[in-house]
């Protein structure tokens, strides 16, 4: 997908508006077996980012490289200009940044608040603020904050880890298939939830195998293949486009 060329003006207002920026990274789990291949990445100031691309393409392991949770052999990761690069994850929550993972996302004996409690042990003394900030976006959590997480169906467990990474007031949040695993009514709540974290200002980086579903919410889409940006343009461009329709939306993509 081609743009004109920028401006110098329009250059310098991306690059002061930069939230995360992932520069040719390559990184894997294992020595000498890379995910991740020369992947490039950037998220601007309160945009809601998708990621989609077939199984294996590399999705959560950008997310969890960005989270300091894989190790980048090669390029930087940086957040508001600052490098990051295979920084911890405490350190990161510290800077901004949350992070959901897909699974084992809750604790499941401890309660609802419990849970949220957890996500604020780096500044406890803002519980009361925070707790009112989720439960103002997840108001079913609000009503049952003594309930065990063990007990919740996915969807509900979904909507207390996003609410826990929302306690430290992130400025980043890394969505790992929010999705997945719920019914068709459930993910179009786990949709509507990440809208309206992002409209709270929240900059949010979302991989998601409803690929179709997603590029319908997001301002911007990349389409991950063996570990590189093979395709980016806006969730609309991305939809219509008719190499991402053949290759990706025909089997990732739900009506």
């Amino acid at each position: 997908m081609t743009n004109s060329e920028p401006t110098a003006s329009a250059v310098l207002e991306a690059e002061t508006d930069t939230v995360v920026e992932v520069d040719t990274v390559t990184a894997g789990y294992l020595p000498g077996v890379n995910i991740l291949n020369s992947c490039s990445l950037v998220a601007r100031q309160g945009e809601l980012i998708g990621i989609i691309g077939p199984n294996g393409a590399g999705k959560s392991t950008l997310l969890k490289a960005i989270f300091g949770l894989v190790k980048v052999r090669e390029g930087k990761i940086r957040l508001n200009g600052e490098e990051i690069t295979n920084l911890k994850a405490n350190k990161l929550v510290a800077k901004g940044v949350g992070f959901v993972p897909q699974t084992n996302n809750v604790f499941p004996s401890l309660t609802i608040q419990e849970n949220l409690e957890m996500g604020l042990f780096q500044k406890p003394k803002g519980l009361k603020e925070r707790l009112a900030f989720v439960v103002d976006i997840f108001p079913e959590l609000g009503k049952r904050l003594t309930q065990r997480a063990g007990s919740l169906s996915g969807g509900e467990r979904q909507m207390v880890a996003m609410s826990r990474a929302l306690m430290m007031g992130p400025h980043v949040l890394l969505l790992d298939e929010p999705s997945a695993g719920l019914s068709p009514v459930r993910q179009d709540e786990a949709f509507l939830r990440v809208k309206e974290i992002n409209r709270a200002g929240v900059t949010t980086i979302m991989v998601e195998q409803n690929a179709r579903r997603c590029l319908q919410i997001c301002d911007r889409g990349y389409v991950l293949d063996q570990g590189r940006d093979a395709y980016t343009g806006t969730g609309r461009d991305l939809l219509n486009d008719p190499k991402v329709i053949g290759l990706y939306l025909g089997t990732l993509g739900q009506d």
